[in-house]
């Protein structure tokens, strides 16, 4: 680990660096106060959709799925965080706190219309963070439904591998648009929080075992996804980007695997459709 800048400018100096640039606007006119996952914005990177055979795991990587671009392998290296910066061309939506997250594995096309146990094939395993220690579980929505607000609970295995915990009962939001983050833990009618609440103790998941809707049914479609985040912050107004640099501002550098598929959750305080974001990764190794 780097214990001071003059390291990180000595991996830049030699090569040892990686910057990009990127730029997201999304078309869903997302709500005050409800989660979003901007991975399925139109920009670049190129939106996501989590397409693929239903309730079947799917492994995220930047070579298969896209993402921010962090830079190629560097192994035998490790890779880390250096600066992650975001900018809005627009007030609307501010201020916007956001979580980048390394996204590792996704459930797709969950049915909210059936009070069956939907359960969830788990050959693919999780391809980093394999103790699923830091973990967490968000519900996307990938087919709008119509805000019947059904409860629902998950059955996952923890990161001591042990199967059969269950999440807290969550309530759907309202939403109805394409990459809403859905897991409400109350009747309100928008997302308050960006996880799903884990059964008392555990320290993250491994994997998901089922799903369950309790009390309701609706229409739409989810898509369930186990996330790492890395690192928070908040844009708070349009003339001043929001700048994360880890070494100064975190306990320290987020490490970056090779093939990491990196993107954003957001928190907007109004609608996003139209507003351009833009910002800049940049990535070191040693």
């Amino acid at each position: 680990m780097f214990k001071g800048r003059w390291e990180i400018i000595e991996k830049v100096a030699s090569g040892k660096s990686h910057y990009s640039f990127w730029r997201k606007t999304p078309s869903q006119a997302t709500v005050a106060g409800q989660w979003f996952d901007m991975s399925m914005s139109p920009g670049n990177p190129s939106p996501q959709y989590y397409a693929a055979a239903p309730l079947i795991a799917q492994q995220m990587k930047r070579s298969t799925d896209g993402g921010f671009n962090h830079g190629l392998p560097v192994t035998p290296s490790n890779k880390y965080l250096e600066r992650f910066l975001i900018m809005s061309a627009s007030a609307t939506g501010l201020p916007m706190p956001y979580i980048l997250a390394d996204y590792l594995l996704f459930y797709p096309f969950v049915d909210t219309g059936t009070t069956d146990t939907q359960t969830l094939d788990n050959t693919n395993t999780l391809p980093r963070y394999s103790s699923g220690v830091g973990n967490e579980i968000m519900c996307v929505s990938v087919a709008g439904s119509v805000g019947l607000q059904p409860t629902f609970q998950v059955s996952y295995t923890n990161s001591d591998g042990v199967a059969g915990r269950l999440s807290d009962i969550c309530t759907l939001s309202t939403s109805t648009i394409n990459g809403a983050i859905m897991s409400n833990t109350a009747t309100a009618a928008v997302t308050n929080i960006p996880f799903i609440p884990l059964q008392s103790g555990d320290k993250g998941v491994r994997s998901i075992e089922s799903v369950t809707f309790i009390s309701g049914t609706d229409v739409g479609l989810l898509s369930f996804v186990i996330v790492q985040p890395l690192s928070t912050s908040t844009l708070i107004e349009q003339t001043a980007p929001s700048e994360v640099v880890p070494l100064s501002h975190q306990a320290g550098l987020p490490q970056i695997y090779d093939d990491a598929f990196l993107n954003l959750i957001v928190l907007p305080n109004g609608s996003l459709s139209g507003v351009a974001f833009h910002g800049e990764i940049v990535t070191i190794w040693d």
